[in-house]
Parts: C-alpha cells; structure tokens; sequence
C-alpha cells in the first residue's frame, strides 16, 4: 500500500489516506513524451545583464515554446509574493478559466517590477506567440525567469518566439531543448516522463523544471497568500498529460501535488516573484475523463502527478546552488499541522543549522534553538531529536525529552556524513506532524550570489 500526507492548507490540517500500489513505467523524455504535444527551445540573447554566474553559457537557449495539438485543460499555482512578475499576473485569470493550448517561456529576465511596461511585453509575448501558431491569445501563458527590475528586449523576445515555432517538435531532444531554454543559474537538467494505465487507456506524463535558488514556493491558484502559506531564483514547472480530465478535478489535483511537492521545498528560505507552475492534460490518451474524485481513474492520476510533482521540486533542492547536502526534516508529535509545519520551516530555513549540516556537525543545539523561536508551541524538555539514512525506520537519537542521549559525537557525525539524510524531531506534544525538503548552505552559495558589481554579467537575478 501507497501511505502519502494530503495537506489541506486552507483548514491547516493534514492527514493520511491510503490507495492502491501503483505502477509507474519510466518513459524518455519529458514534456513532448505524451501524444499531441510539441516543444522547443532556442537562443536570442534575451540577457541584457546578468543573471547569475551560473547563466555565464555563451550562447544558451533562453526561450522555450510548448505547443498541445488540441485545446487542453489547464491548472496553474503562482507565487504567493505580494510583489509578482507582469508574467504571474496575466496567467492566474487565464488559468481561472481552464483552457490553453501553448507556454511561451523565457529566462533571463524575470519581467518583474517593470511596471506598465512589462505588464505590456507579458501581454505582447502571448499575442506575438498566438499569432504566430494560428491560436487565440487567451489560450497562450506566459512565464519568465531571470534578472528582476530589467525591462524586457521584446525585439529579441519576438525573434525568439518565430524561431521556437519554426523548431517545434515531439522528439525527447525538443523537451530537452525546452528544458535547457528555463535554466538560469541550475548546473543541471530537471526532467521526468511517466505512463501507467487510465480506465485501461496507456496515458502519459512529463514535466520539467527549473531553480536553484530564491527558493522557498508557497503558490496558490489565485497568487493570493492562504493565511497558512508563510511569508518566506525562481522555481517553474511544466507538466503536460495525454490525460483526459476536467479542469475542476485538474485543478484539485495539482493543488494536493503541489501542497505535497513544491510547497515543501527550501533551498534558501527566499520566495521569488515568478514562481509557476502549470499543468496541461489534453485528453489525447482516450481514457474516459475523468469528473469525479470517487473511483479509481482520479486516485490513479493524483498518484501520477503526485510522483511527477515530487520528483521535480527534489530535483530542485539537490541542485541548489553550492548544494552539498540533501536533508529531509521531518516534524512529528506537534500540537497542530500548523505548529508542525512552522517548526519545520524554522529548522529547515535556519543558517546556522544548514551552515551545520555542510560542516557534517551534528549540532543538536542549533536546532533546539530553531524550535524555540518558531511560531510552533513546544516544551524543551520533550523534544526528540535524530537521524537516519533516507526513509530508514532506524534512527540514531542525539537527544531524548530535550536530554543528550548516550550516542558519541563521532557516531552522530556519521549520522550526518551522507550526502543525504533524513532528520527526525518529535515535539511530544500530540499527533499532527509536517515535513520540509531542505539542503545546507555552503560557502559556494555566497561566492555564486554576491556577484561583482564591476561584472554586471555576474549579478543575479
């Protein structure tokens, strides 16, 4: 049996449900792996200054172009940050309504705080691409990453988007090249493709990524904050599904997925502007749609999207910048899911704890000293703390009811030696219990971020 947390934001609750194993088949490429989907991605020089020195690629594709044959339904989640991009602002009414049929994408430029202006070029970015491909521009959205506050070359912009049309294809090498256009400052590729039966229909399901850091999502349908998103370079994800499913159950869907996946993830605690992402399901596998969450077909496609969610915002947090280490922190025993989440948080976004975690210091101390001035309720003298190897029911405890165990220092260093680890803490306090994906801080991250303002090339974004 398949055991998975479903977070409900809205009520600040979380609970279990379980369902049937499922059986995913790993499938090349990414989002041109399911039928009647097209992509591309090409250069036009759309970084006018720097976005980074992991950016610093020469010629790198900067514009991705994603094309459904027929008319898809659509879901959306958008940064919560109360300053957003011009890009955020035209797709959240457009993904109110639920249909699409293209993604224009660009990066080195994140169009935000551009004001008019950049409210414009977001707008002309899905005329010029409707036009181009025969569409309506409501059926185009749009999404940007990059540098904030640079307006955007929209004469370039234009260039790019005729030769993305020109260079559509559905070969896993065009979802690559889609892939390769949204990277900024990512040192690697973030892909997945899966198929599994629908109502005995084969469908399928890609998506890519892109982040490094200035991540720390928390999206919502609307981009506006549910009062249990906290306050905290960009992080955006394309799926695309041959699936047939109402734009309601999508919706649905992507919202439990995304609770579950990209809503978990911190790098360095910073919530950009741009934060996207976006879910197409064009029908074309030929499965009945699905319209109701009850039944089979629904489970099985929350269960699809849920690994293809997970997967990617995972690949995210083990390729932030200067990245060395992996951490799963995981909070149980709290009082409520909202006193759980937000010690998890604390832990997970403090320095001195990830600066721990890259020196291999098992340093206890520092994260009692998180938990303390969370917002969560807790008592010292019942607070668990340990380790384990990823998904290990064996754990090696450094302190028990807020007391050091008897496990030596060089045994807890082992603990926290792996590239990846998992960190338990129960509260001791009652039943609810959340969890964050979350890396340590290195001084490559610093070196990578602080840029030199005599190399505008080396600013990020």
């Amino acid at each position: 049996m398949l055991e998975l947390f479903v977070l409900a934001p809205e009520a600040g609750v979380a609970f279990y449900f379980r369902t049937a194993p499922m059986k995913f088949k790993a499938i090349s490429g990414s989002i041109t792996s399911p039928l009647g989907f097209s992509a591309s991605g090409v250069f036009c020089d759309i970084k006018k200054l720097g976005t980074g020195k992991g950016s610093n690629k020469g010629q790198k594709k900067d514009l991705a172009l994603i094309l459904s044959e027929k008319e898809a339904s659509v879901a959306g989640l958008f940064t919560t940050n109360q300053v957003c991009a011009a890009p955020v602002k035209v797709c959240v009414p457009k993904a109110a309504i639920g249909k699409g049929r293209a993604i224009v994408v660009n990066s080195g430029n994140a169009n935000a705080c551009t004001g008019k202006q950049g409210m414009k070029d977001a707008i002309e970015m899905a005329k010029v691409t409707a036009s181009v491909l025969g569409l309506k521009e409501s059926e185009v959205f749009v999404a940007s990453t990059g540098r904030i506050g640079v307006p955007m070359p929209m004469a370039n912009v234009s260039k790019g988007i005729f030769l993305a049309a020109q260079n559509l294809g559905s070969t896993p090498g065009h979802g690559s090249d889609a892939e390769q256009a949204i990277m900024t400052s990512d040192s690697k590729p973030k892909e997945i493709a899966i198929e599994f039966k629908l109502g005995g229909k084969t469908v399928r399901m890609g998506g890519i990524c892109k982040g490094a850091g200035m991540i720390q999502p928390g999206m919502s349908p609307t981009g506006k904050r549910p009062a249990s998103i906290p306050l905290h370079a960009t992080m955006l994800c394309f799926i695309t599904t041959d699936a047939a499913i109402s734009h309601k159950l999508l919706k649905q869907a992507l919202n439990e997925s995304v609770a579950l996946s990209f809503n978990r993830i911190t790098v360095d605690g910073d919530m950009s502007t741009n934060d996207t992402v976006l879910a197409f399901a064009n029908g074309m596998a030929g499965n009945k749609s699905i319209a109701s969450t009850n039944g089979a077909d629904y489970k099985a496609f929350l269960t699809g999207l849920q690994h293809v969610s997970l997967e990617l915002a995972k690949m995210i947090v083990r390729d932030g910048e200067g990245v060395t280490r992996f951490v799963t922190v995981k909070v149980s025993g709290a009082k409520t899911f909202a006193d759980a989440d937000a010690a998890a948080r604390s832990v997970a976004n403090s320095s001195l704890v990830k600066t721990s975690w890259f020196g291999g210091d098992p340093n206890w101390g520092r994260i009692l000293d998180a938990l303390g001035y969370s917002a969560a309720t807790i008592v010292e003298e019942k607070i668990d703390v340990g380790y384990s190897l990823p998904g290990n029911s064996k754990v090696l405890y450094s302190l028990k009811k807020g007391q050091p165990t008897t496990a030596s220092f060089s045994e807890l260093c082992k603990a926290v030696a792996p590239r990846e680890f998992d960190l338990h803490i129960n509260l001791n306090l009652g039943r609810s219990r959340a969890w964050m994906y979350s890396a340590d801080l290195t001084e490559e991250y610093v070196e990578f971020n602080k840029g030199d303002v005599t190399d505008p090339s080396s600013l990020g974004g």
